[in-house]
């Protein structure tokens, strides 16, 4: 049985306050130089992704203002890409 959107939903808001918590609180250069936070903030964007492809296409459809795709296909790059990833890319997708 698969869950609600609203399920999904909070663990896609969990990552994204766990994100601007922490990289609101350091500056940029300090991200790069912390490999741990730069970890956390890759899987966060996982998390982000792949329960956004959880959700199912009725409900994206009628909220099709939010980006569904590209937060799924950001998942995808970072899951089967890992080596080619630039560690800028998690930030600005933030």
């Amino acid at each position: 049985m698969s869950k609600l959107p609203l399920e999904y939903l909070k663990h896609i808001l969990e990552e994204i306050e766990f994100i601007i918590n922490e990289l609101n609180s350091i500056s940029e250069d300090d991200f790069y130089k912390n490999p741990v936070l730069k970890i956390a903030s890759v899987r966060s964007l996982e998390i982000i992704g792949e329960a956004t492809k959880n959700i199912s296409d009725a409900f994206r459809e009628r909220h099709s203002n939010v980006d569904w795709k590209n937060m799924a296909r950001m998942r995808d790059k970072l899951i089967h890409h890992y080596f080619g990833i630039n560690v800028f890319t998690p930030q600005a997708s933030v």
